[in-house]
């Protein structure tokens, strides 16, 4: 198996999710009015709501700190840097036929995904402050935080659903993000530039699973060139 997570970036990526997974039920609660009324205690939901968006950068924020983000650091920096390989992806062709695209550690669509996440961060608690705290701010400001963010919602809703989606059709990549690891088969098919990456650096010491190397014949005693030039003498001597 190889690594490809390690324990600060799975912990910072699911307390993030059950973060997002409480504001969007919260949410959902607060803006529809049968939920509103299935539920009650609005007030309480509200307050969930806030304070939950306030502690959503936080996981990512702790997680690239110290010591401990360095690898976290450097996957937000291949998240950032986009390739040829990366614009070729988005054709459904070349997704479909593994090795046509030299994919990296991430593919353009978890890269456009992390991004939109990233800013749906930032966007969501600027305005969600700005409702929360009205009154330092214009109605102007306020109409248009409110429209903003019922928007931005709308989109973690979808990006959110189809993230799951995608996720559960490759148990491997869920196990990356759950376990921490990948099998070499799965890195060299879906993600050859990264995995001739790791292997550069010595991470991998195997060949990758299901290309078994080429075995070699054992030559029986005797049944070499020395072996046939000897008998045919023996049998010539005799």
């Amino acid at each position: 198996m190889i690594p490809r997570f390690d324990r600060v970036e799975r912990a910072a990526h699911w307390t993030t999710a059950a973060l997002f997974v409480v504001l969007m039920l919260t949410g959902a609660v607060l803006y529809a009015g049968p939920f509103s009324a299935m539920f009650g205690r609005r007030e309480l939901f509200r307050q969930v709501h806030t304070y939950a968006g306030i502690l959503l950068p936080l996981p990512i924020l702790a997680g690239v700190a110290g010591r401990w983000g360095a690898q976290l650091r450097r996957d937000l920096g291949r998240i950032n840097r986009w390739t040829r390989d990366d614009a070729r992806w988005f054709r459904r062709g070349n997704r479909a036929h593994p090795g046509r695209v030299d994919v990296g550690k991430f593919n353009a669509g978890q890269k456009l995904n992390a991004t939109f996440f990233a800013a749906a961060i930032v966007v969501m608690l600027a305005t969600g402050l700005i409702l929360r705290w009205p009154n330092p701010f214009s109605n102007d400001l306020r109409t248009g935080a409110t429209f903003v963010h019922d928007w931005f919602a709308f989109g973690v809703w979808i990006a959110v659903l189809g993230h799951v989606y995608f996720a559960a059709r490759d148990p491997v990549a869920l196990g990356g993000m759950t376990r921490g690891s990948v099998t070499p088969y799965w890195a060299s098919a879906e993600r050859p530039a990264w995995y001739r990456e790791i292997v550069e650096d010595g991470a991998v010491l195997t060949e990758p699973a299901g290309s078994d190397p080429p075995r070699r014949r054992r030559s029986r005693p005797g049944r070499g060139r020395e072996g046939r030039a000897s008998s045919g003498s023996a049998s010539r001597g005799s």
